[in-house]
């Protein structure tokens, strides 16, 4: 690791909280300072942010998967040696386990705590917090197979969390809430169909039909257009209720029974 003009100086104090960010990209800060690090050393600490307290095997494995053993574990060695001669290394040796400092804080670890409260039902977390927490994704342009595990990994929790949270709020008749938690969801992943039921859902529960039907038809296009597959019976099982007159209507008028067609648009039918 470097010190630049910008960067913390021997004149700094060494016990200035430290940060690392891995979501949206990777950062390190000593204080707000921002402290260089090389490429190859940034997977060292980004690896050992996300695997706290794995050992040097699984480390050396990891990073080094195409190198025999002993070669990985040699450049282990030497990638611990370089970060620890910068007075601002944050990492811990002990044994045979390498693992950050106790003070060091990670970004992740906010995902992973926010959405454990979520899940937990602790409502200390603002909404708009837990809303704006891992809304990046883990170490962008980075593609070593760990990354894209972790990443994935971290991808589908936020997309729980978020979901969670929406329901939490519907449940508690805070709609308003709900739906911008789902709609977060629903910008993370556009054509995964749980937010995009609970959408349905919540505008079905403020008794605004028209917003549920449109939303119900904007998700069923999207999944046609992009997949070329149907919403699932869950999905349009919930506006049974809201389009059993529309239903009925049609065959009164036919005298066939027939699907009902989407009232916005003739010729859509409601699958």
């Amino acid at each position: 690791m470097a010190a630049g003009p910008s960067m913390p100086t021997a004149g700094d104090r060494l016990d200035a909280p430290i940060r690392l960010h891995l979501l949206g990209g990777f950062r390190l800060l000593h204080g707000a300072s921002p402290v260089v690090v090389p490429r190859g050393l940034q997977r060292v600490l980004a690896l050992v942010g996300l695997r706290p307290g794995a050992t040097r095997s699984h480390l050396a494995g990891l990073l080094w998967p195409d190198a025999p053993e002993e070669r990985a574990l040699s450049s282990l060695r030497t990638a611990l040696w370089r970060l620890r001669q910068d007075p601002y290394c944050p990492l811990r040796t002990s044994g045979d386990t390498v693992r950050l400092g106790p003070t060091v804080q990670v970004d992740v670890d906010a995902l992973v705590g926010t959405a454990a409260r979520v899940r937990d039902g602790d409502s200390s977390d603002s909404t708009a917090t837990a809303l704006a927490t891992g809304r990046h994704d883990l170490l962008p342009g980075w593609y070593e197979d760990w990354v894209l595990a972790e990443r994935e990994r971290l991808r589908q929790l936020r997309l729980h969390m978020l979901e969670q949270l929406a329901d939490h709020h519907l449940t508690a008749g805070r709609h308003g809430e709900a739906l911008e938690a789902a709609l977060e969801a629903l910008a993370a992943e556009p054509l995964r169909e749980t937010p995009h039921r609970l959408v349905v859902r919540i505008h079905l529960a403020e008794g605004n039909a028209f917003e549920a039907v449109h939303a119900f038809y904007v998700y069923r296009d999207l999944l046609r257009r992009e997949l070329r597959l149907e919403p699932s019976a869950a999905m349009t099982a919930l506006l049974d209720d809201t389009l059993r007159p529309i239903r009925q209507a049609s065959r009164d008028q036919h005298g066939v029974p027939r699907v009902a067609q989407r009232p916005a648009s003739p010729g859509r039918t409601f699958m």
